[in-house]
């Protein structure tokens, strides 16, 4: 049995296909007509266009528009003008296509993976494969497709690209297993979207499978079994089958409101990083965005957005979720989120260094630019304003006085925006939580960010695998600390949300409804899931389960005790 990530629910059944992933080989050579070596560059750059366009296409027809948009995306990167710019400069500088691809290229690959969030480091992934597929055209080497993958295949690959996406026969892969991605990769999402059972980040998985050999894919647990008896062959087409039976029961929440089985209401809205996922985060019934990720907007740059560029995005957002909050968090750079213009610096622990609204408050020019966007949209929709990694008052207090600046000007000027719009904070630091009575005081929401929280409250961080098993928020120091901030916001009379992985976590979700958080924000794959798990419990029985749990001593009893509330 392997062991790996589960991205997308769901059990598969069926026989091994080993897709086995390289580079081109070549041998690098210099270069003497460098003007046709660029010609030769450009012509590849057209046909890699042409080909992922149709791929783009067939796409549409199998998996959806909005999946679609994810290959179209390697045409935009691939003609990006800094990076094509780059390429041309080593080429006129006599190295030949390939190798000044490559070269390049690798530069981008290396800056994204270094990165720790993975919804940055997908795009390692994506770059990686525009690498592979622009070697194979000026080389002319074939590339292995999926489009003739037999039936009732468990696809097993190191990662699955989107260009293998494009061209597999899905209709034909029962499940998918590779060595790389995780929650929030390219992979993921699109299994999710195929709606494929997939575990992904299974170490050596193309060595230890064999082709031929049946395959079992948990993508509930992330488990896969090789080669199963008839016996755990018997008890996974049960699981299969009561998956499938649940999957109908989900599809019955599609467009209720998100109530408890004694009726109290709540919200179960989405997190998003580009107008793409605020399309999916819609389409999958999501009732607002709770978190609007706006640092993505800033990367893959050679200069921050203006103004303008920055309204587009969020009055587009604004537009899509009508009238529903849309929450949108200020820059959030630094520790795992590092943007090469913004000139950050090195730091010995970025994570406790120079980050999130520290570095916006010192550099006001960027951040008033980034609030003025943010104000204007406000007349197109509910949006809201949060504030990352606050640790102080004077924090929240300083992004209120600049907001009040913003809206006098405008009141002046004519602009229009949203009179009633609201400044809230992400609760994500030991001393936030400390004074999260204080903060209640100066916000008009809080929204806690489980992932920082849990990882600055153990003292653990979170890309450091040696420590992984401390990154729990079954902790008691975790569970303690939500439960502060929810009371907090309470008695201060503001909502409470959560934007962390936690949010969704089907075993939490009794204590958080007993804590009585007020909103959830999940993946928009999570929103139905989300919304069953709420309407089960009544608060009488979250709060009678809280009160056993809070009287754990450790994050393996704490959870042992929700799993067997859940059997």
């Amino acid at each position: 049995m392997l062991k790996g990530i589960s991205v997308s629910d769901g059990i598969g059944i069926g026989k091994a296909y080993i897709v086995r992933q390289g580079k081109p080989e070549y041998t690098p050579v210099s270069v003497a007509d460098t003007e046709a070596e660029a010609a030769r560059f450009h012509q590849a750059v057209t046909c890699f266009c042409e080909r992922t366009e149709e791929m783009a296409e067939n796409m549409e027809q199998t998996v959806g528009q909005k999946d679609a948009a994810i290959i179209r995306g390697h045409i935009q990167m691939l003609k990006d003008p800094y990076m094509l710019a780059q390429i041309e400069e080593q080429i006129k500088e006599g190295t030949c296509a390939e190798a000044a691809c490559e070269n390049v290229l690798n530069t981008f690959i290396e800056m994204f993976s270094q990165v720790d969030d993975e919804l940055t480091r997908q795009r390692a992934t994506d770059v990686e494969d525009i690498k592979i597929r622009m070697l194979g055209i000026l080389l002319g080497t074939e590339t292995q497709t999926l489009r003739d993958i037999p039936p009732e295949s468990v696809l097993v690959t190191e990662d699955l690209t989107p260009s293998m996406t494009a061209e597999m026969e899905s209709r034909h892969v029962v499940g998918i297993v590779t060595e790389k991605g995780g929650k929030t990769s390219h992979s993921a999402i699109l299994a999710r979207a195929l709606e494929i059972p997939a575990v992904l980040s299974v170490s050596g998985a193309a060595a230890q499978l064999k082709a031929g050999d049946t395959v079992i894919v948990d993508g509930r647990e992330g488990l896969v079994v090789p080669q199963p008896d008839q016996r755990t062959l018997s008890k996974y087409r049960k699981q299969k089958a009561a998956y499938e039976a649940e999957q109908e029961v989900l599809c019955q929440y599609i467009g209720r409101e998100t109530v408890t089985a004694d009726g109290e209401r709540k919200e179960v809205c989405c997190n998003i990083g580009n107008l793409k996922d605020a399309a999916a985060a819609a389409e999958k019934d999501g009732e607002g965005i709770g978190l609007f990720r706006s640092e993505f907007l800033f990367m893959d740059k050679k200069d921050a957005p203006g103004e303008e560029e920055q309204f587009a995005a969020y009055k587009k957002a604004a537009e899509v979720f009508k009238g529903k909050p849309v929450i949108i968090r200020t820059l959030d750079v630094g520790g795992d989120k590092g943007i090469p213009y913004l000139s950050m610096g090195q730091e010995d622990n970025p994570f406790l260094g120079f980050r999130g609204i520290r570095y916006c408050l010192a550099h006001g020019d960027l951040y008033d630019t980034q609030l003025r966007a943010i104000i204007r949209a406000s007349a197109f929709g509910k949006v809201r304003i949060m504030v990352p990694l606050v640790t102080g008052v004077d924090e929240i207090r300083a992004v209120r006085e600049k907001v009040q600046i913003i809206t006098r000007e405008f009141e002046q000027t004519g602009v229009e925006y949203d009179r009633n719009l609201q400044v809230g904070i992400m609760v994500e630091t030991p001393a936030a939580s400390l004074i999260a009575d204080l903060l209640a005081e100066e916000s008009d929401f809080f929204s806690i960010g489980t992932n920082d929280l849990t990882q600055y409250t153990m003292a653990a961080d979170r890309g450091n695998s040696q420590v992984a098993y401390l990154n729990n928020p079954y902790e008691p120091a975790v569970l303690r600390s939500i439960r502060r901030i929810i009371r907090c916001g309470k008695e201060a009379g503001i909502p409470v949300g959560m934007c962390g992985e936690a949010a969704a976590d089907p075993l939490l979700t009794p204590l958080l409804l007993a804590f009585g958080l007020d909103e959830f924000s999940v993946s928009p794959a999570s929103v139905l899931a989300t919304r069953y798990n709420i309407s089960k419990w009544t608060k009488r029985e979250a709060e009678a389960a809280a009160d056993q749990v809070m009287k754990l001593k450790t994050a393996d009893a704490v959870k042992a005790f929700l799993i067997n509330l859940n059997k």
